[in-house]
C-alpha cells in the first residue's frame, strides 16, 4: 500500500495534540515544594520600604558609629527587628520586610482586630460546626462542644495555649472565618502592615499567607495600647474551664507542656491550668525568663519554623523584638536570639541612630507619604497599596504543607511564583499546539496528493465533530507610643 503523507500527518497531529494540551497545565503549574526553595534562596531583591528606605534593603541594617556595641554574633534568623516601642525608632533590622509565613504570631493581628468587639463577660456556646475547618494537628486549648465559655476564657485560650479552637470560636462570634479574614486584612491595611496577607486567622499554614518582622512588630506595638491585650499577653498561667481534651501540636513540645495542668484536665465540671507558650515569660529547661518581659506571642508551623514577637521593659525604656525562622531547629533558639537582640537594644539605644521607624496607622497619619514610600499609585493618604491587596479572595486558604507550590523548579521565581524556565516551557507547549493546529488546518484545505495524482486524500476528514510552674509574670508596660521623644531626658 502506498505511503499517504497526508494521512500520516493527521495521525501525528491527533496523537500530539492531546499530549501538548495535557503538558501545558503541568508546565504552567508551580512545582511542589518550590515555596520552601524560594525562601532558601534568600529575601527578594526588592522589598517594601515602609518605615524607611534602609528597611527595604536585604541584609542587616544597623548604625555602626562610635559607641554603638556590635550586634550579637550568633544570629541565624531569616528576618528580625528590634525597635523602641515608645518612639517607634527601629534600632536595627535584618530583612525587615521579607514576607514569610508567620505561624501563630498572626494571632496578634487577630486580637488587635477582634478584642474591642466583645465584652469579656459575653458568653459563647461551642458548636461542632464552628471547628470544622481546623487544620490537621492544629493547636487547641480544649474547647468542648455544647459547653459555655466567656470571651475572657477564649482570649486566654488564644494568648496562652495558642488555641486555634479558641480562634475559631471567636471567629464564629464575629460572623465566621471569611468575615474574620476580611476584617483582619482590612486591619492590616489600616496599620500599614503591607507585607501581611491573611488567609487563616489562627496563623495555620495557608497558601499565600505572609507577614514580616516589620509588620509583626508594628501590629504588636498597636495591640499593646489596648489594656486587655497587654493583660492577656503578659499572663503566665490561668485556669481554663472544662475537661480539656485538646491537642497543642502547632507550638511543638512546649505547647503540649503548657496545656497540661496539675489535675490533667480530668474533671468535666472543673477547670485545668493552662500555661503561656512564650518561654521568655515562663522559662524552660535551659532557658531563663527574661527580665522585664511582658508578652507578646510565639508560633511554630512546619512552613514558618519558629517565630516570636516580644516586648520588654528595662528602667525607662520599652523595646519590641521580632525573630522569624532561626536556622537552628531547636525550639528555644528563637527565644535565645530574641533575648540577645533585646540585650543589645537596651545597651545600644542611647547611641545608635535609628535605621527606620514604625509608622502610625493610616487614620492617625498625616497626608504626607509615610517614610520609605516609593513612587507609584497611592491611596488617599498617600500610601501605596498593601502587598497582596489584589489577591484572589480573602477566604481561608489551603495548608501550604499540602499544596505549597509558588516557584519554578529552576531559575528565579517571578511575582506570580512561576520561574522563567517554566514560562519558556509553557510557551513552547502553547506554540506547539498552535503550530500543530495550523498544520492540521492547512493540510485539511490543501491535502498532499496521492501517488497517481488523484488530487484529494483518500481519508480526507469529513464534517468536524464536537468534542483545588513558674513565677507570676511582671505587669505589662504602662506606656503609649510617642510618650517620650527620642533624645528627651528621662524623668
Amino acid at each position: 500500500m502506498p505511503f499517504n503523507r497526508s494521512s500520516s500527518f493527521r495521525k501525528y497531529v491527533r496523537a500530539l495534540l492531546p499530549l501538548a494540551l495535557a503538558a501545558a497545565p503541568v508546565l504552567l503549574a508551580p512545582a511542589p515544594g518550590a515555596h520552601a526553595e524560594e525562601e532558601d534562596q534568600g529575601p527578594p531583591e526588592e522589598m517594601s520600604a515602609v518605615g524607611g528606605e534602609r528597611l527595604g534593603r536585604p541584609g542587616t541594617q544597623v548604625d555602626d558609629g562610635d559607641g554603638v556595641p556590635g550586634l550579637p554574633g550568633d544570629l541565624t534568623a531569616r528576618s528580625w527587628i528590634v525597635a523602641d516601642a515608645e518612639s517607634g525608632d527601629v534600632l536595627a533590622a535584618h530583612n525587615a520586610h521579607w514576607p514569610l509565613p508567620p505561624a501563630s504570631t498572626m494571632k496578634m493581628l487577630f486580637a488587635d482586630t477582634l478584642l474591642p468587639r466583645f465584652d469579656r463577660d459575653e458568653e459563647y456556646r461551642a458548636r461542632a460546626q464552628d471547628f470544622a475547618d481546623l487544620g490537621p494537628g492544629s493547636s487547641a486549648v480544649g474547647i468542648r462542644e455544647d459547653r459555655t465559655y466567656t470571651v475572657e476564657d477564649l482570649w486566654h485560650g488564644v494568648f496562652l495555649a495558642s488555641g486555634n479552637d479558641a480562634v475559631a470560636a471567636l471567629s464564629a462570634m464575629n460572623g465566621g472565618l471569611e468575615q474574620t479574614v476580611e476584617d483582619m486584612n482590612d486591619r492590616a491595611e489600616e496599620l500599614q502592615a503591607r507585607d501581611t496577607l491573611v488567609r487563616s486567622p489562627d496563623g495555620y499554614d495557608a497558601r499565600g499567607q505572609t507577614s514580616s518582622a516589620y509588620d509583626l512588630t508594628l501590629i504588636a506595638r498597636h495591640g499593646l495600647q489596648n489594656p486587655d491585650f497587654r493583660e492577656y499577653a503578659s499572663t503566665a498561667r490561668t485556669e481554663f474551664p472544662g475537661g480539656g481534651d485538646g491537642e497543642d501540636t502547632e507550638e511543638g513540645e512546649e505547647a503540649e507542656e503548657a496545656e497540661e495542668g496539675e489535675d490533667g484536665g480530668d474533671g468535666e465540671d472543673g477547670g485545668y491550668e493552662i500555661q503561656n507558650t512564650n518561654r521568655l515569660l515562663v522559662g524552660a529547661p535551659g532557658l531563663d525568663t527574661y527580665p522585664g518581659i511582658a508578652g507578646v506571642k510565639n508560633g511554630y508551623t512546619s512552613q514558618a519554623g519558629y517565630t516570636f514577637t516580644g516586648v520588654a521593659e528595662r528602667e525607662d525604656r520599652v523595646l519590641l523584638v521580632t525573630v522569624m525562622h532561626p536556622e537552628d531547629g531547636d525550639s528555644l533558639a528563637v527565644y535565645r536570639e530574641a533575648a540577645a537582640l533585646l540585650d543589645w537594644g537596651f545597651e545600644a539605644a542611647e547611641e545608635a541612630e535609628p535605621v527606620g521607624v514604625l509608622v502610625p496607622p493610616l487614620s492617625e497619619a498625616t497626608t504626607e507619604p509615610t517614610p520609605g514610600e516609593g513612587e507609584g499609585e497611592a491611596t488617599e493618604t498617600g500610601a501605596p497599596e498593601r502587598r497582596g491587596a489584589a489577591a484572589d479572595g480573602n477566604g481561608r486558604g489551603e495548608e501550604t504543607s499540602r499544596d505549597s507550590a509558588l516557584a519554578g523548579a529552576s531559575g528565579t521565581a517571578g511575582d506570580d511564583g512561576r520561574s522563567p524556565a517554566l514560562t519558556v516551557l509553557a510557551a513552547t507547549a502553547v506554540g506547539l499546539i498552535l503550530l500543530t493546529a495550523a498544520g492540521w488546518a492547512f493540510h485539511r484545505r490543501h491535502p498532499l496528493p496521492l501517488p497517481g495524482g488523484t488530487g484529494r486524500s483518500a481519508d480526507s476528514p469529513g464534517p468536524p465533530g464536537r468534542r483545588d510552674g513558674d513565677p507570676p509574670p511582671p505587669p505589662g508596660p504602662r506606656w503609649r507610643p510617642g510618650r517620650r521623644p527620642r533624645g528627651a531626658p528621662k524623668e
